[in-house]
């Protein structure tokens, strides 16, 4: 099956069929990812902390994006691949929003980018889809802007703060955003949103109605253990499985059980006799 476009996720909007997408940041999930069929992908700028370890999203760099957005691109040449404009990539201007995004697209061989915020940011929206580069919007949960949010904390919980959400959506699809993205408000909020839209609306944390859901690949594979949002399932540990694994190895090594001679490699027999001379020559000399 050949690589989904824009015009497929909206069918899939129209027809009711939820779209599935998780973070990628390197070649093996990307590939896996593209091996079970995953409608999408994003290269998140929660690299920061899945990756880099960094406290949040605000120190990552264009150039940090663009490498994983590289590797992401070749483990999943198939899969419409999302890149994520980091912080001060496009608050600054138009003409540098615009010129950030291109990047994404004829560095890294990204098919659309995301950014985030409502009304503030839709000057740049305009800009970039003017440019002929397709738009994700992304409004909530906004981890770039969480401090001026006070903290990482959901959204849209009261009267006041739905409408502005509400209002937020409207004016991106206006903008020419081909898709939004809700995170951390609540499910009847989600939905109001989804069904007032004509674009495809996903939500990571923003329950059940949108039509379909994002993940951070570090969450629901059980890797990133600084913290675990309320909104996310562990799909498996890995974690664990690492920790046990290497925990193994270093016990293997330790008491001499690895390497083993199933692990080694022997002497062409042809050259046995050869071989042998000349360790018996060096062994002799006691020269290393």
């Amino acid at each position: 099956m050949g690589k989904k476009g824009r015009l497929d996720l909206v069918k899939m909007k129209q027809a009711g069929e939820k779209a599935t997408w998780i973070t990628a940041y390197d070649y093996p999930i990307a590939h896996f990812a593209e091996k079970v069929g995953m409608d999408m992908l994003l290269v998140g700028d929660s690299l920061g902390m899945v990756v880099y370890g960094y406290d949040g999203t605000i120190p990552v760099t264009m150039e940090e994006c663009l490498i994983h957005c590289r590797a992401v691109r070749r483990g999943a040449p198939n899969t419409f691949v999302i890149g994520d404009m980091p912080f001060l990539s496009y608050q600054v201007s138009i003409p540098e929003a615009v010129r950030n995004a291109g990047r994404f697209l004829k560095e890294a061989g990204m098919d659309a980018v995301k950014l985030e915020g409502g009304r503030r940011v839709i000057e740049q929206i305009r800009g970039i889809v003017d440019a002929g580069i397709l738009v994700m919007g992304h409004i909530g949960l906004t981890p770039q802007s969480s401090g001026q949010l006070g903290g990482f904390k959901a959204q849209g919980r009261t009267a006041e703060s739905a409408e502005e959400l509400i209002k937020d959506a409207l004016a991106i699809e206006e903008a020419g955003a081909f898709a939004l993205l809700l995170e951390a408000i609540p499910p009847e909020l989600a939905q109001v949103i989804t069904e007032l839209l004509t674009i495809p609306v996903y939500g990571i944390g923003a329950g059940p109605h949108t039509d379909g859901q994002v993940l951070i690949n570090g969450d629901m594979l059980g890797y990133f253990e600084a913290f675990t949002p309320k909104f996310v399932k562990k799909y498996t540990n890995l974690a664990e499985i690492i920790t046990k694994a290497l925990q193994e190895y270093v016990d293997d090594v330790r008491q001499g059980r690895f390497p083993g001679p199933e692990h080694s490699y022997s002497v062409l027999k042809e050259e046995l006799d050869k071989f042998n001379d000349v360790v018996k020559r060096y062994k002799s000399s006691g020269k290393k």
